[in-house]
């Protein structure tokens, strides 16, 4: 074979490939994977096995996969683009046209906003649960066409905390998966899986990676799945395949759900994480016990000094012997009660406004779950668009602020909070400055 043209050379000249065994994750930053005969191709299309696409599978996002569900003791995770596109995917996998949701009212409120406004658009309705205690009115919402029963373990944003084991034993009664946001809580805090719950769901932007550099999300499950039931509420887990393949119940049995959202989700949908975010959200895993436990410790340093303080009205955090679920969070979380709560100042919107603005050690922005200490007022932001009586009833007041503690000395934290308070406050301080 004569040389070949510069062109060519340019796209194909490559040094053979050597096997390594690198300690760090590898990023397989590529769109496609070559195929090393001509029966793999069919191989992979037919049975699955080896990569091509990486919207289909790629191996360093499957290593963070498999990271996560191991974390959270499930079968088999899914990592997505976005915590968004996680949620999007674990509900599209239950979920059809005229079927149901039960939810609890204290929720993200993009995540309302999905149930509300976007799978409404599909046929799919939601009751929503305002006492989260009260099982009884969960057990009332859930009718016949109820196929998900919905809630955050550490809610957003009155840091109300879920009873997954008793949540769980309602779903299960009713044959009903149980789906639980992680992302406040992190595995490392609590394990809603080996609670009885059956699909967690995380924005891995958050606790997890940690460094607030990318976005993703995830999708664990329990691998926990009774066939008959299954068959009977999702039929489309028990349908057979194109072509008279087997069905999903068939090949994947317990992980029926998730195979689901892999295959006829995820993928035709295209939520797909770069590689390159899969390897920092990785990196991040690495250190997660490390930073929520110290997270969680300065954040109950602070809100026990911030519930102590005249400026503030309330602190709702369930660290706290003051908030409601606080016997919960003494049972459920032994290794700290996370870095995330409201407080709430004695005045109006301009006064939560005043603080924000003196603060400086606190990061002014629309993020949690960061290395840094962040805070946002979440009824001029996040909340906007509800009624003052629908912020009211999830804990969002006029004055009313929402702080994500980062891993900065307490003390420091303390004193910017102290400084802020005090610019809050001085109203005539504030206007000459």
């Amino acid at each position: 074979m004569g040389r070949r043209g510069f062109t060519t050379r340019q796209v194909h000249e490559r040094a053979p490939q050597a096997a390594a065994t690198p300690r760090a994750t590898p990023i397989y930053l590529t769109a496609g994977f070559e195929f090393d005969e001509y029966e793999q191709a069919a191989a992979h299309f037919g049975q699955g096995e080896g990569y091509a696409y990486t919207r289909i599978g790629n191996p360093t996002i499957e290593t963070v996969e498999h990271t996560l569900a191991a974390l959270e003791g499930g079968s088999q995770a899914l990592l997505l683009a976005t915590g968004q596109a996680a949620t999007s995917v674990a509900l599209l996998a239950l979920l059809e046209s005229g079927q149901h949701v039960v939810s609890s009212a204290h929720i993200y409120e993009g995540t309302r906003g999905l149930l509300r406004d976007n799978l409404s658009r599909l046929g799919i309705t939601t009751t929503f649960v305002d006492d989260i205690r009260d099982l009884g009115a969960w057990e009332a919402a859930i009718r016949p066409e109820t196929r998900v029963l919905f809630a955050e373990s550490i809610s957003n944003a009155a840091n109300r905390l879920i009873d997954t084991t008793a949540l769980a034993d309602v779903s299960r009664r009713h044959g009903i998966p149980l789906v639980i946001d992680n992302t406040f809580a992190t595995p490392y805090l609590i394990r809603p899986l080996e609670l009885g719950a059956d699909v967690v769901i995380h924005s891995t932007s958050k606790f997890l990676a940690g460094h607030g550099s990318v976005l993703g999300g995830a999708v664990v499950d329990s691998g926990r799945l009774d066939p008959a039931r299954a068959a009977e509420l999702f039929p489309h887990l028990a349908a057979p395949g194109r072509g008279g393949t087997p069905s999903l119940l068939e090949r994947a049995g317990g992980d029926a759900r998730i195979a689901y959202a892999r295959e006829a989700v995820a993928a035709r949908f295209g939520p797909t994480p770069s590689p390159l975010n899969a390897f920092l959200i990785g990196q991040g895993i690495e250190t997660l016990s490390l930073r929520v436990a110290r997270q969680s410790a300065n954040a109950l340093a602070v809100a026990q000094w911030l519930q102590d303080r005249p400026e503030v009205e309330s602190v709702d955090y369930v660290g706290l012997p003051s908030h409601p679920d606080h016997d919960i969070a003494v049972r459920d979380l032994p290794d700290g009660f996370g870095s995330v709560f409201t407080l709430t100042l004695r005045g109006d919107a301009d006064t939560a406004r005043r603080f924000v603005e003196a603060l400086d050690v606190f990061t002014h922005m629309t993020h949690l779950g960061d290395v840094r200490s962040l805070v946002l007022h979440p009824a001029s932001t996040s909340h906007a668009f509800l009624s003052d009586a629908e912020r009211a009833a999830v804990g969002v007041h006029p004055g009313t602020l929402r702080v994500s503690i980062g891993i900065e000395d307490a003390a420091d934290l303390i004193d910017d909070l102290a400084r802020a308070l005090a610019a809050a406050s001085d109203v005539s301080v504030a206007v000459v400055a």
